[in-house]
């Protein structure tokens, strides 16, 4: 084999390396994408009545539930609202939480420990966080224990003090279950329950957001956001299918 046709192999190789390592993405936010340092604090501003209500009701009171169909910006302006109320410093911290139900789909056992096996059901948070931070100060604030993310088995027992805690996808909670998580309030937290009560993976029977949403309409301190159609915020297809799904 001569010299040139070596060398032509070798170049031929590493194309394909690099081809393979540029469809590898990071499970985690910033992870291999170097110390990155933007900033992605932009303000949020609502795009509909209902985002406009919601937000409002975020910022007067301590616990808010918000129901809608998909594509209405539910989780995302709660985990903006979370980021903003961190960085003003009005808490000193973050917990994200979401029930670990896979979506009608059985994925077997996941390899790794629990913060691996846990990463795919936690990954649209990630995605939310990453949106309103940088990687690199997004890995910092985690580091740091200032933003937690944990699944709703892991809440039980505590006491959520001086944080703002945002619960997501709800209504993959049992009445019972939602009961313990608003029962974690602490002093000086706002709490914010996201989720579709048409769209739960458990029995119907079994999903409790609707049912607490009805009994804490109404009570002090207690708001409940419901948001419409009308409100995605998403491709236009969505809203048009979600009338004849």
């Amino acid at each position: 084999m001569t010299k040139r046709s070596v060398q032509k192999r070798a170049r031929s190789a590493q194309r394909e390396a690099s081809a393979k390592t540029n469809n590898v993405h990071a499970l985690f936010p910033g992870e291999g994408e170097g110390p990155r340092d933007q900033s992605y604090l932009a303000t949020v501003k609502p795009r509909t009545a209902g985002q406009s209500a919601l937000m409002k009701a975020i910022d007067e009171h301590s616990l808010v539930l918000a129901t809608g169909p998909a594509g209405t910006g539910k989780t995302y302006l709660a985990i903006a609202k979370a980021v903003e109320a961190l960085e003003a410093g009005t808490v000193g911290r973050i917990i994200l939480s979401r029930p670990a139900v896979e979506a009608g789909e059985n994925l077997g056992f996941l390899p790794g420990g629990v913060e691996e096996k846990l990463a795919p059901f936690l990954r649209p948070l990630y995605d939310a966080l990453a949106d309103r931070l940088s990687p690199k100060r997004l890995k910092s604030l985690m580091a740091e224990g200032l933003i937690e993310i944990a699944p709703v088995g892991y809440m039980r027992g505590r006491t959520l003090n001086n944080a703002f805690v945002v619960i997501d996808e709800a209504q993959n909670c049992t009445y019972t279950q939602l009961k313990m998580l608003l029962t974690r309030l602490g002093w000086n937290s706002t709490m914010v329950i996201t989720g579709d009560p048409a769209q739960t993976d458990l029995l119907p029977e079994l999903s409790g957001l609707a049912e607490a949403s009805q009994k804490l309409d109404g009570l002090n301190g207690v708001a409940v956001c419901r948001l419409r159609d009308n409100d995605i915020v998403r491709h236009p297809l969505v809203a048009t299918m979600l009338t004849v799904l």
